[in-house]
């Protein structure tokens, strides 16, 4: 291996009080500052009266998971579909871009990698394009350059399809500084994607698991000129989205957005929105969910102008990478439809996600409808899971690829009609 716009609904009359909505599970005592600062990151927001929880990230495995252990039999998918696997080998793979010679580049978190993936007809092969990188998540593809994220850093690899077929790495253009993006950690990788207008958008989370923060730089999702400049602040409101795609049709903005940990088992739900006006806000750290006014910084007015989700996921359950299906290969019914990563839950009792989701846009094109399509890597009968499905890629030819940063793998979904349909 190389190393190398339309009106949008509110929620003026219809916020609901958190007791109301029957959400909490939870107790909600607050911490002291002190106890606060001490706590990891992900512990914020967790009362004093849960300091002994079990309930905590999962660790992602930085090895190779073996082919024969990788659970692709376990999938299930509905009739005429099939998951193999595509590519094995990269750990921690997570965001996935695609190439203009078919390239797939691969982002990762905590390996601090960024692969490319050949496909040379009946095997594929990766390089590392970089490593030593803090977070390096965010990957997009434009005019034969990568572009790569790493939390504030950005980097741009130009001609590198190219470099990569001469067996070499070109060195990145450092565009950290015109960029000019925060370097906090928490909520701080981020998810790269180039949209019809040809400008790079770009999420920044929360840097905390709840609190205020300014909203020109934090919990909101920024779009930027290729080179860096013309910021312009696209949503307010959005607590952690790491993933985000265009309309087909439309060219407006849809993309998840995972909620607020500590608040209850059962709530705040994880998110799905459409921006259909550049600048609307999504409620953080005010408003969660379907109306669910947040606890601590709160009051009776905070849902006000608030935009509805056009679904909702279980709570806690982390929606990540999602892209809209133009293919050909696949049933018509899921053109136009998003297919959803959903890495799994953590901070619940009894486990949630660890699939893919479809969701089929209503006719209005405002909401949209969520049912499963790829499932197995959630036991539920034991509480455990094996697998972490992170993002999804339509190829050229239709089938979807999946990445599963649990066991490093790939997966390729495509379809074939049943014998018993005519």
């Amino acid at each position: 291996m190389l190393t190398l716009p339309s009106s949008r609904p509110t929620l003026s009359h219809l916020a609901l009080a958190i007791s109301a909505a029957g959400l909490l599970t939870l107790p909600l005592l607050a911490t002291s500052a002190s106890a606060e600062e001490q706590q990891p990151a992900w512990a914020q927001g967790r009362s004093a009266e849960l300091a002994e929880s079990p309930l905590a990230p999962h660790a992602t495995p930085l090895t190779v998971t073996a082919p024969d252990d990788i659970p692709i039999d376990d999938l299930r998918m509905p009739d005429g579909f099939n998951a193999e696997i595509w590519a094995h080998g990269m750990s921690g793979a997570r965001m996935m871009a695609l190439g203009d010679e078919g390239t797939v580049f691969v982002g990762t978190r905590g390996i601090g990698r960024v692969y490319a993936v050949t496909d040379n007809g009946d095997e594929r092969q990766h390089v590392i394009v970089a490593e030593g990188l803090t977070q390096p998540n965010g990957v997009a593809f434009k005019d034969g350059s990568l572009y790569v994220a790493a939390i504030n850093r950005i980097l741009r690899y130009d001609d590198i399809e190219t470099a990569l077929a001469n067996g070499e790495v070109p060195e990145p253009e450092e565009l950290t500084e015109a960029f000019g993006l925060p370097d906090d950690q928490h909520h701080g990788w981020k998810f790269l994607a180039f949209g019809p207008d040809d400008r790079l958008y770009i999420p920044v989370g929360a840097p905390c698991n709840g609190c205020e923060v300014d909203p020109d730089t934090h919990a909101s999702i920024h779009s930027f000129a290729a080179d860096g400049s013309d910021m312009r602040v696209e949503a307010h409101g959005v607590r952690n989205s790491v993933g985000f795609d265009f309309h087909p049709e439309t060219g407006e903005l849809w993309f998840t957005d995972n909620n607020q940990d500590w608040v209850g088992e059962h709530g705040p739900n994880d998110e799905l929105n459409r921006l259909s006006e550049s600048g609307a806000n999504f409620g953080f750290p005010y408003c969660h969910g379907l109306g669910v006014i947040d606890p601590a910084l709160g009051d009776a007015s905070s849902c006000d102008g608030v935009d509805l989700p056009a679904a909702t996921f279980d709570p806690h359950s982390a929606p990540l990478g999602m892209r809209f299906y133009t293919g050909e290969m696949f049933p018509e019914e899921y053109r136009n439809a998003i297919f959803i990563a959903r890495r799994g839950s953590w901070n619940r009792s009894l486990s949630a996600g660890y699939d893919v989701q479809v969701a089929k846009i209503a006719e209005n094109g405002e909401r949209a409808g969520l049912s499963p399509f790829m499932v197995g890597f959630l036991d539920a009968s034991e509480n455990t899971f094996s697998g972490r499905p992170v993002d999804v890629l339509q190829m050229p030819d239709g089938a979807l690829l999946v990445s599963d940063e649990q066991n490093g793998a790939i997966y390729r979904i495509s379809y074939t009609t049943p014998d018993y349909v005519e």
